[in-house]
């Protein structure tokens, strides 16, 4: 039956096709679904303003759509429900992550980007959820989404019951804090809503006295000029020399924030294979990671999210993390074998990194030529 001649289902019978999504949800792997309206009127407020302020740097794309990020309805013309999906994907204990971040030789990973790209883990499952519901009641308008286009996924799971926005911008549940995905599905129907989640920071402010870069400049308030998780990933150029020490040793990513929550400890280890660690990076060295050309790289990140950070950047995240490594002949070799490399941004930080060597070790080291030298 073409969309705009179906009969509109009855209050008793959307509220049973709601449980039946929920269901279906759990048995596709996803912990939790939820419903949302497409209101995003306070949202929308929010985001204007961070626009407004420029705190989206490099991410043109925050802006260029228009409304069509708040208003469900004009992306996807039709729109009168989100379903929203949550999928766990801690793949390690708190202590492994803890003593990976505090190993400054090796290099760390954002844990959503260790195993197969989540996109097209959680798009496949959310497609599956559509179609099944497909077969029930026939045809319907769908489009999934799974942080592919102008959606506010966050809010929308926040109406959905899924969780609260914590002061570090990310969603946070009461049962599994905040080691998850999300992804919706726009439909055409008027699924009655879930109760929004309330919020339960209190006075908790943990997130905004452990990020390196001071990114989080207020509760809820987040500039991703100076956020290590843009820097790395979606910042194209140079980063900013006077953040590069903060960086650490993360080359991909930033879970610092998530690290410290207190209702992280109610996380559970994801079950899904496809999340688990691939190729060693969640143990490799800074070194190691370096050392690989392009055609490794793009092997070793087959499938994966990182991918698409490309080589160079690649490199240059690294090179930071080496200049912020103890120094050592090993790291010097290292950066040296890249200071000719045909990317000038791979030039510009290897170069960097080569001048963090502490100037007394430096100096050893021109007396000991010298002698040798005699």
């Amino acid at each position: 039956m073409p969309i705009e001649q179906r009969q509109p289902f009855s209050p008793e019978r959307l509220e049973a096709l709601k449980r039946a999504l929920k269901r279906w949800g759990r048995e596709l792997g996803f912990q939790q679904i939820g419903i949302a309206d497409c209101d995003l009127a306070q949202a929308e407020g929010r985001l204007q303003h961070w626009l407004g302020e420029s705190m989206q740097g490099d991410m043109d794309y925050m802006a260029r759509h228009g409304l069509k990020r708040t208003r469900p309805a004009q992306l996807v013309p039709g729109t009168l429900s989100v379903i929203s999906a949550r999928m766990d994907y801690l793949p390690e204990h708190q202590q492994v992550m803890d003593a990976a971040l505090a190993d400054p030789a090796r290099a760390f990973v954002s844990r959503y980007a260790l195993g197969r790209d989540y996109h097209k883990v959680l798009r496949a499952r959310l497609k599956r959820l559509a179609q099944r519901l497909e077969t029930q009641i026939g045809t319907y308008g769908w489009r999934v989404f799974v942080d592919s286009a102008p959606v506010m996924e966050k809010p929308l799971a926040e109406k959905a019951g899924l969780g609260w926005i914590g002061k570090h911008t990310n969603l946070i549940n009461r049962q599994a804090g905040s080691w998850f995905f999300l992804g919706e599905v726009y439909c055409d129907l008027p699924l009655p809503p879930d109760q929004p989640a309330s919020a339960h920071c209190g006075h908790c402010q943990a997130c905004l006295d452990i990020c390196p870069t001071q990114a989080i400049i207020a509760p809820f308030q987040l500039d991703a000029r100076r956020c290590i998780s843009y820097l790395t990933i979606e910042h194209f150029g140079s980063i900013p020399a006077a953040l590069r020490p903060q960086l650490g040793n993360h080359i991909y990513g930033c879970d610092d924030c998530q690290l410290c929550c207190p209702w992280n400890r109610f996380a559970r280890l994801t079950d899904e294979t496809d999340f688990f660690a691939r190729n060693g990076l969640d143990t490799a060295t800074l070194i190691e990671l370096f050392g690989w050309d392009e055609p490794e790289f793009l092997k070793q990140t087959e499938g994966s999210a990182i991918r698409r950070l490309g080589h160079p950047r690649w490199l240059r995240n690294i090179a930071i993390a080496l200049g912020n490594a103890p120094c050592s002949d090993a790291v010097r070799e290292a950066l040296g074998h890249r200071l000719q490399h045909p990317s000038p941004l791979v030039r510009e930080h290897v170069a960097w990194a080569l001048g963090q060597v502490p100037e007394q070790v430096r100096a050893g080291r021109v007396r000991a030529t010298e002698r040798s030298d005699d």
